[in-house]
């Protein structure tokens, strides 16, 4: 029975584990995604722009609040991107976010 126990506790453990990477690497994409924007949108204070990137992910779950506040953002300013070029855009930094963690 140990043997079991040892088993689910570790699944649990790399189960949390998996989950707090997703989180970092999710955190890492919104940035990096508010840094490209703010690019775009010729913000003075970048960081301060992907901050809010960063905040606006935590609305609700998923990423669509995220893609909602660029894209608001980007009509406001005239910025011609769609929503499809958006999602790529952060398909594009996930994979960057999870190069960056996993490199330390």
């Amino acid at each position: 029975m140990t043997n079991m126990q040892d088993r689910e506790k570790a699944f649990e453990a790399k189960f949390a584990l998996d989950e707090e990477l997703r989180f970092k690497a999710e955190a890492r994409r919104n940035k990096l995604l508010g840094f490209w924007a703010a690019g775009l949108l010729g913000k003075s204070d970048a960081a301060a722009y992907a901050a809010e990137v960063v905040a606006a992910d935590f609305e609700e779950s998923g990423h669509e609040d995220v893609v909602r506040k660029i894209r608001a953002d980007f009509d406001a300013a005239g910025i011609v991107q769609t929503d499809e070029e958006i999602r790529l855009k952060m398909l594009e930094l996930l994979s960057e976010a999870v190069t960056q963690i996993q490199n330390g």
